[in-house]
């Protein structure tokens, strides 16, 4: 037991090792930030089930950049972003984006799977594509990163105001002017950009914990507009810049410690959103009164 607690949690030589994995935690930050603006869109719009499936296929086009050779962070981008546009322009509906995505789910993982079975290079690059890795970010990379994230955050500051208009009702929005389906298209297209860039850190599988479950435990305590994205970012942020400062301890992959944190801030999110719901129960019920005192 000692044996696996000084493996999940070992920080030896921490100091050392942080300055090894300084890219990863300002890219971690930065993803915190763009899946903590962007969840709460994600939420409201239903669309959970979109974020897997286009990161299946943002799997799939790093795995074939790994095999071929050329930076991953293109291959990922490229995936993702012809995910995003399927979805978008095929599915106007939610009944048919959501057999749009069930089909695309398996072919982009089949295809991934495909494409690391002939690569013959290092597994670790293999499994970190599922699950992330905490030195995998290098100086080119990280300006990548940031420069995507800008161009997702830039985005959705303009498009702020309508996106939630179309958002909450979309019937409501077309009526007055606003352009929902083109709204629709450049939010799959931001959405897809912000998995492509998670992809790296994260890896494909788990990418749930950081565009979705930070979002979802932020609307477990408040549905204030203004407060939603800030405490979005907030548990995004110190999900993932927590689970990399864990994984470097242990030396394993950082999702496990990334999801755990996400989800335990939802538990503790949802608890206390049930206790204030039951406490305002209880005040509108007021208090009872025993039957004997009302001469019954």
């Amino acid at each position: 037991m000692t044996d696996l607690w000084s493996q999940l949690f070992s920080f030896q030589d921490f100091g050392e090792l942080l300055v090894l994995v300084r890219n990863s935690v300002i890219a971690g930050a930065v993803l915190g930030l763009v899946g903590g603006l962007i969840g709460p869109f994600v939420i409201t719009r239903n669309m959970p089930f979109a974020v897997h499936g286009i990161s299946e296929l943002s799997f799939a086009g790093a795995a074939a950049a790994l095999l071929i050779g050329v930076d991953v962070v293109s291959g990922s981008l490229v995936g993702s972003l012809i995910a995003a546009l399927l979805i978008g322009l095929l599915g106007t509906r939610a009944r048919e984006r959501n057999s749009i995505i069930a089909v695309l789910m398996p072919f982009g993982l089949g295809l991934g799977i495909l494409f690391l079975a002939l690569y013959r290079g290092r597994s670790a690059n293999k499994f970190g594509l599922l699950t992330g890795q905490i030195v995998s970010v290098d100086n080119p990379q990280l300006g990548w990163l940031v420069a995507i994230s800008a161009v997702v955050i830039v985005t959705l500051i303009v498009i702020w105001r309508p996106l939630t208009f179309a958002s909450v009702d979309p019937d409501v929005a077309a009526a007055a002017g606003v352009p929902v389906r083109t709204l629709g298209i450049v939010f799959m297209l931001v959405l897809g950009l912000s998995v492509a860039v998670s992809v790296q850190i994260i890896g494909a599988l788990l990418v749930l914990s950081l565009l979705v479950t930070p979002a979802a435990a932020a609307l477990r305590l408040t549905v204030n507009p203004r407060l939603v994205p800030v405490l979005s970012v907030t548990f995004a942020v110190v999900s993932v810049v927590g689970g990399i400062l864990l994984a470097l301890g242990g030396g394993l992959p950082i999702s496990p410690y990334v999801t755990t944190i996400s989800f335990t801030i939802w538990l503790v999110c949802r608890l206390v959103s049930w206790r204030r719901t039951t406490a305002a129960v209880k005040q509108r019920r007021g208090p009872r009164v025993p039957l004997a005192s009302t001469g019954v």
